[in-house]
Order: structure tokens, then C-alpha cells, then sequence
């Protein structure tokens, strides 16, 4: 689905959700990020000058690059000539600007000039064949900051190449400068229109189910993600999920947003009716962009941005009504397990998975991300599967997979924050020390990590 993109191992001070708001540029940079990456460049603070801001609106205010949907460009002598002023003017934060440009650019000779300002504005050089990556590896390593109105800029690229963001580039408690193309366009269906084919990442609104016994597509070691809702279950095929990485469903007389994110290994599922009186349900789609290499879902209902991995508003109405999700747990098993468990089960029609048979783990992501992803905490591989779960008293807590199954196989306890595991239905689940359930699921350790900094980790007795 995405672009194939050499992992950026990025590492950079976990940065809060805040708007394009500047980051005070006396951040200290740590002496890991300086062994790797150099010292950060010098920051200025406030507006531009106004004959930086001159140049930039001239180079980027209607900018519109080669895209492959899109093939034209309106770049010319003109833009060439305002990038020169803003090279020679130094400010790191314009960078961000000409990386976002980068990310629409196939032409070589414009991403070339795009990526050698940069450079020279950094005082580094790249390498041609993955500057785009190393440039914002070094930009969030350094923790440069955005200019005041940054947002309207970014907006423009990005709603000049490709049409359906207009509402989503709108201030918010989100970092708009770590949000970078994903390599599709939105998918701005309406709700239970998911059978209208389209150029997105294709959601499924309410699908079609059988019973187990039914699923003789399914082999018994197939992955699957399994939910169970007021004693009713169903599997979610990872082959499904990997084309349609969201689904919006009713279970247990419960309504669920379903999102996987392929690139962190996390397939999540939020309550979508827990939310305010008079709000509407959200329903969810994939708005076609990442951010820390981590899926940006948004709610077509309200318009307003979620934070994927956390389930909280960040933009919109559903901000200002302060609206965060609460998730249940999902399973990550085998199919032959599940139905074993579960064998009322249902799960997804095969048809789902629009004739497609992708296998990311082991193909496009077996390298470890491959869009940014802020710092990478040393305790476990990035790629590491670890079951995480937010304790009774809001603490993060994370579980080594692989060492927690082998734990509860040989008859251990596996527990640390308050939160223990347990096995189910051939995979993972959690509770608090007095035995109440607590919702949990797994991810690659880098996301969980990233988005739960302070992260508590069991890795092995």
C-alpha cells in the first residue's frame, strides 16, 4: 500500500502532540543523538524575516510537484530562484517545507535541487538514494522546530497535489511536522459505501461474516486478531486486514473501529458509541497519511483527526469535546486455536481480502520501519511484538511477546506494573492484580514505545 521506503532510525526526545506552535530552540539534544546524527544546527526563534517569508511563499504557496496522479509540476525559474534566497538565509526550520515538497517529487532533477538545499542549509550531505529519509531523520533527531504558520504551507502542498485534505491540515494537538505522505490518496467514502471500489486504503464498513466452520479458505495457522464483545466472538483474518487495515463493525451489540496499522505491527479496536451524548458515531477511514510511521485515521462523521495508536481526538469537534475512545482487547492468534476456543466464532468472508495475499511482515517492513519514528528506546528491538496495556492507575506497561508465551508455557508468572498475562485463545491477554480485565494488544515495540515513552517492560524473568 505504501511507498517502499528505507527504515529511518531516527532517534529524537519523544516530542508531545502539540500544534505547529515552535519548539524553544534551547531543547538539549542528548549525546547519543549528537554521536549519530552531529550537532544540531543553530535555531532561530519567532516569525521569519519578511524577506525569508518572501521567498518561501514564492517557492512553496501553490507548489505543486510531479506526482505520478497529479503530472505536472509548478515548479519553474522562479521557485528555483526563491529556494537560492532561502538557502542563503540558513533557517533549519524551512527544511521541513522543502521535505514535505520532497515527498511528492519523482522528478529527479527537482528533487535533487530540494534535496541539495537542504543540505547546504544543514551543512550535511546525503546519500541521493534515501536523502528524503535521512534529511527527516536528522530534522526530528534534532528536534528542529516548525516557523509560526508552517500548517498553512504544509496544507497548500499537500491539498495542491492530492484533493481531499482540505480538513484535515487544521490546527490541533497534533505535531504536523512528523505527518509525511503514505502514498495514497484518502478514502473519503461515505458510511457503508466501502463496496464502491477506490484509489485509498480501502475500509470495510459492517462486513459480511460466516461461522467457522463455513472458513475452509482459512488454514489453521493463519494469523488472525480476535475480539470477543459481551461473550460474542469474532476473527479478524490478518490477510484482510493487511488490504483493508480498517473496519468499522458491530459486535456484541457494540460498535467498533477496527484499525491495523501494517507498519507497527497493531491492530487495535476502539468503542465508537462511548462517547458524549449528542455525538454522533464515529466512523473511521485512513486518511492516506503517517505520522511516526503509525497510520493518521479520522472520523468522516465529525471530520476530526484521531491519534491512532491512543485513540483520542486531535483535531475538530471530538477535540474540543475532549473525546478519547476506550479499547478492548484483541487476541493475536491462529485461526485454528481461535475456532478451538471460540468455536461459535464468527469471522470475515474471504472476499474481503479483494483477491490480495500480502504478507508485509515478511516482506516491505521485515527491515524494521521504514518511515520515521521518533526515538527508538535500546531495551528490545524495534521489531520486537510486545502485548501492551495501560494499568488500572493509567501506566503504560509493556510485555516481551515472545518471552511471555514461553513464561505461561512453563507454568511462570509474567506480571510487573500491576498488569499480568495470561494465555487465550492461543495468544495474550491481561488483567489487574485483582483479576479484573484490562484491554491490551500487541504492536512492534517501536511504536509502543514511541507513543508510551515512560513505558514500564517486562522482558523475561
Amino acid at each position: 500500500m505504501f511507498f517502499v521506503i528505507k527504515r529511518i532510525a531516527a532517534m529524537v526526545v519523544a516530542v508531545a502532540l502539540i500544534g505547529c506552535a515552535p519548539i524553544s530552540a534551547d531543547t538539549e539534544v542528548s549525546p547519543s543523538v549528537i554521536a549519530a546524527f552531529g550537532a544540531p544546527p543553530d535555531v532561530p526563534s519567532g516569525p521569519l524575516p519578511p524577506d525569508l517569508e518572501k521567498a518561501v511563499t514564492k517557492a512553496f504557496k501553490g507548489s505543486v510537484a510531479d506526482v505520478t496522479s497529479l503530472p505536472r509540476s509548478s515548479w519553474g525559474p522562479e521557485s528555483s530562484a526563491a529556494l537560492e534566497q532561502i538557502v542563503a538565509a540558513g533557517d533549519p526550520r524551512v527544511v521541513w517545507l522543502i521535505t514535505d515538497l520532497m515527498r511528492f517529487t519523482f522528478r529527479q532533477a527537482q528533487f535533487k535541487e530540494l534535496s541539495d538545499a537542504a543540505g547546504a542549509i544543514l551543512g550535511k550531505s546525503w546519500d541521493q538514494q534515501n536523502d528524503w529519509n535521512d534529511i527527516i531523520d536528522h530534522m526530528i533527531a534534532w528536534d528542529v522546530p516548525a516557523f509560526p504558520g508552517y500548517l498553512t504551507y504544509k496544507r497548500d502542498i499537500f491539498t495542491n497535489a492530492l484533493p481531499g485534505w482540505e480538513g484535515i491540515f487544521v490546527p490541533g494537538e497534533i505535531d504536523w511536522r512528523l505527518v509525511s505522505w503514505g502514498g495514497v490518496p484518502i478514502d473519503a467514502r461515505g458510511f457503508d459505501e466501502t463496496d464502491i471500489p477506490c484509489n485509498c486504503i480501502p475500509a470495510a464498513d459492517n462486513p459480511p461474516t460466516q461461522g467457522a466452520d463455513a472458513a475452509t479458505w482459512l488454514d489453521d495457522d493463519d494469523v488472525i486478531f480476535g475480539i470477543v464483545i459481551n461473550g460474542e466472538a469474532r476473527a479478524y483474518p490478518r490477510r484482510i486486514m493487511e488490504v483493508r487495515e480498517m473496519v468499522n463493525d458491530t459486535l456484541g451489540g457494540r460498535d467498533l473501529a477496527i484499525p491495523y496499522c501494517t507498519l507497527c505491527g497493531a491492530a487495535q479496536a476502539y468503542f465508537t458509541d462511548a462517547v458524549p451524548a449528542g455525538v454522533k458515531r464515529p466512523v473511521m477511514r485512513t486518511s492516506g497519511l503517517l505520522i511516526r510511521s503509525n497510520k493518521v485515521m479520522y472520523d468522516i462523521t465529525s471530520g476530526s483527526v484521531f491519534d491512532t495508536f491512543l485513540g483520542k481526538a486531535v483535531t475538530g469537534a471530538l477535540l474540543e469535546q475532549g473525546v478519547t475512545l476506550p479499547q478492548a482487547t484483541v487476541v493475536t492468534s491462529d485461526w485454528g486455536t481461535w475456532k478451538e476456543t471460540y468455536p461459535e466464532t464468527t469471522v470475515l468472508l474471504e472476499r474481503l481480502a479483494l483477491g490480495r495475499d500480502f504478507d508485509f511482515r515478511s516482506g516491505r517492513d521485515a527491515q524494521g520501519p521504514i518511515f520515521p519514528v521518533g526515538d527508538v528506546d535500546p531495551r528490545l528491538p524495534v521489531q520486537a511484538d510486545v502485548v501492551g496495556v495501560i494499568a488500572s492507575d493509567g501506566a503504560p506497561v509493556a510485555f516481551d511477546r515472545g518471552s511471555a508465551l514461553l513464561a505461561l508455557r512453563a507454568g511462570e508468572d509474567v506480571a510487573t506494573g500491576g498488569v499480568r498475562l495470561e494465555l487465550a485463545a492461543g495468544g495474550l491477554s491481561a488483567a489487574a492484580a485483582d483479576g479484573t480485565a484490562l484491554s491490551s494488544h500487541e504492536a512492534f515495540w517501536f511504536a509502543w514505545s514511541q507513543f508510551h515513552p515512560e513505558t514500564a517492560l517486562w522482558a523475561g524473568n
